[in-house]
């Protein structure tokens, strides 16, 4: 009974065996196997056939004197068999052979306490695949060069976002210096909050213009520093065999430069018009002033008379003054039209602009509207002459000090800088106040003659229209550099006076 039962055992073992066999014949690559001492124990038919050897030939005999004839091993550094024994992982060694490449890859097989008991070592010939990874090489680099080579900026991103491919370009127009070094790693950081998904929202739109594809789309993307660049945009989804989303792409056109000329264009336009619109004021002017002064001075003499003919308790005796009042009151302004004739007095000195920065605020004559203000004068140490009316500039420089101030509400800081531009020989005076701001529907209009924000008994709007009447005639320029609910900045460019030389 006992004995029958190991002839089972048996019976099974040597059937397990022939299995074991048949499945190590049957593998489709030239397989063998070593002792961790590089003796090889077998080797498969497919072995067999590739170097035309019996297994008597190859059992018993090391590694290195079956490959290489030598006697003593490989040094250990180069030997995969040493790095499967160090490490108990899997070792792949690419070999040059006559006519194409083979991958010879290392396999443990570990005994029952984790050690190295045998090692089998498959040859695997990857010619085909070298030629295909080859060609497949040099069309990616081609495509590579393209792309890094387009003037445009590009960038690719796979399914998750990542971005894969920055070109030169788009390393330039998001300040990113190294590709490798990149502080923009995911397409969603290339755009403000929630612009990302927005986009992918359009190209998944077909009526976009077409599945996976977007053109001269304009938006915004954020460069590494956290600059917010307008730019237009012209995206496409990349899909693979089954249709389904595998890649982006964008390509981006900086618009920078564009609105900014276009920005100039039409500051230079409105320039233009209120020009115009001052030009043919002036010829109006001078004719109304003439009309009207008469008549005034008329009105004015005999208002005058009857006044003095009035007791102070002639209850027509307020009325009468009320009258005087008015017509002064128009004769002033009167007088102001005739700025934009052109036709007044102008009296031209060169002077230094600090010093009619300084002249102007000892001429204001209501200084206790300065009482709570911060005074900060950023005036430039250098030598900067101008040829101008001191007067008028006075009256320019003391209208916005003034209107400053009420914009602050008498509370606040003004700040006055002067700097200037030497190759291009301008003087330049800035006076910025931190007030509530100019509404955005008043920027085209606080030129005009008569306009104004405040009550009507207490300007006539003509303050900063005669003001860019002055510097207009002086050839220069003023304008709102800069203004927002933080407060305003009026420019104004002058000439620079050069003294002839010799």
């Amino acid at each position: 009974m006992e004995s029958t039962k190991t002839e089972m055992n048996e019976a099974v073992d040597n059937e397990e065996l022939n299995w074991r066999v048949r499945v190590f014949d049957s593998l489709s690559y030239p397989t063998m196997i070593l002792k961790p001492d590089y003796t090889l124990v077998s080797a498969n038919q497919k072995f067999l056939e590739l170097f035309d050897k019996t297994p008597e030939e190859i059992r018993g005999k090391k590694c290195h004197a079956f490959f290489y004839n030598k006697e003593t091993p490989c040094q250990a550094e180069e030997c995969p068999l040493v790095k499967v024994l160090q490490t108990r992982k899997g070792q792949t060694l690419p070999w040059r052979k006559k006519g194409g490449w083979e991958d010879r890859v290392f396999s443990p097989i570990l005994d029952d306490q984790g050690e190295v008991a045998y090692i089998i070592e498959s040859i695997r010939d990857v010619t085909r695949v070298k030629m295909l990874e080859s060609e497949l090489s040099g069309i990616k680099e081609l495509i590579s060069r393209v792309v890094h080579s387009s003037a445009s900026p590009i960038v690719a991103a796979d399914r998750q976002g990542n971005i894969q491919l920055m070109n030169r370009a788009a390393r330039e127009l998001l300040g990113v210096a190294d590709v490798y070094e990149r502080t923009i790693h995911n397409a969603e950081e290339l755009y403000p909050p929630g612009k990302a998904k927005e986009i992918m929202t359009m190209l998944r739109d077909e009526k976009q213009g077409g599945k996976g594809k977007l053109s001269g789309v304009p938006t915004t993307v954020v460069s590494a520093s956290g600059e917010e660049i307008p730019v237009e945009m012209s995206a496409a989804i990349i899909y693979d065999d089954d249709d389904k989303e595998s890649a982006t792409m964008a390509i981006y056109n900086d618009l920078r430069e564009k609105l900014e000329i276009e920005k100039k264009l039409q500051e230079a336009r409105k320039q233009l018009a209120q020009s115009e619109k001052m030009a043919s004021l002036g010829q109006l002017a001078a004719g109304v002033a003439h009309e009207i002064n008469n008549p005034l001075t008329g009105i004015l003499m005999y208002a005058s008379m009857i006044l003095e003919q009035l007791g102070e308790n002639n209850p027509q005796h307020q009325d009468v003054e009320c009258i005087i009042e008015d017509v002064n009151r128009c004769k002033e302004i009167v007088k102001s039209l005739l700025v934009y004739s052109r036709n007044t007095d102008s009296q031209r000195h060169i002077t230094e602009i600090n010093e009619l920065v300084e002249q102007s605020f000892r001429l204001t004559r209501d200084q206790k509207i300065f009482r709570n203000i911060h005074i900060e004068k950023q005036l430039s140490d250098e030598m900067m002459l101008i040829n101008v009316d001191t007067n008028k500039l006075n009256q320019v420089i003391i209208n916005l000090v003034i209107n400053a101030a009420d914009a602050m509400d008498g509370r606040g800081t003004l700040t006055v800088r002067t700097y200037r531009d030497k190759s291009a020989r301008k003087v330049y005076l800035e006076i910025s106040d931190t007030g509530c701001g100019i509404p955005e529907e008043n920027l085209s209009r606080i030129f005009d003659p008569f306009f104004s924000s405040k009550p009507r008994d207490k300007s006539t709007g003509l303050g900063l229209s005669i003001a860019y009447g002055i510097v207009e005639e002086h050839e220069g320029h003023i304008s709102v550099k800069h203004t927002d609910p933080e407060g305003t900045t009026f420019l104004i460019e002058l000439p620079q006076y050069i003294p002839a030389e010799g």
